[in-house]
């Protein structure tokens, strides 16, 4: 039996085929979930619109692949930074049951701050991320009274693959 559909994106200069998000799409699968894993490489590689790539169109395409996916049934995002940041911007836009973050970036420049729906929100954040402090995550994460998993890793959380696929684990679980 399907539960539903999850959506993970990657994370600025990464892809689909990224270890944590190819990770947490195996817990997925093994959960009864379906899932895809959008592809933001073209846009990220587009400079000329920001720093960060068009983070606009990336919002864009994420909100429509979402918005098809929440007409079929319950939908859970899933992101890596960027990814983290547009996952929960589109939870704003899309119905969606959950939201699993990885060092979700609170401030994004000229962005909106990050906002999330009101859902079951949980995070797993490096307490040496050095481009996202902690603090700031553990700010946010408290206001909303997310799940948080703070580990002993930097912002690529590469040593923490296997704890991030329990607590994704545990928010499917819980839904």
């Amino acid at each position: 039996m399907i539960r539903g559909h999850v959506i993970l994106s990657h994370g600025f200069e990464s892809g689909p085929e990224a270890t944590k998000v190819t990770a947490l799409a195996d817990v997925a699968e093994a959960a009864g979930w379906t899932h895809e894993r959008p592809d933001f490489t073209d846009l990220d590689a587009m400079t000329e619109a920001g720093q960060l790539g068009d983070v606009g169109a990336r919002l864009v395409r994420l909100r429509t692949l979402a918005s098809a996916a929440a007409k079929k049934g319950p939908l859970v995002l899933v992101g890596s930074s960027l990814g983290a940041y547009t996952s929960a911007q589109v939870s704003l836009l899309v119905p969606v049951h959950g939201l699993f973050l990885m060092a979700p970036p609170t401030v994004l420049g000229p962005l909106p701050v990050l906002d999330a729906a009101q859902v079951p929100v949980s995070i797993i954040h490096g307490w040496d991320d050095e481009l996202i402090p902690a603090k700031n995550v553990v700010d946010w994460a408290q206001a909303r009274r997310a799940r948080l998993l703070l580990v002993d890793d930097d912002h690529r959380l590469s040593n923490h693959v296997d704890a991030a696929a329990q607590a994704f684990a545990q928010l499917l679980a819980s839904l």
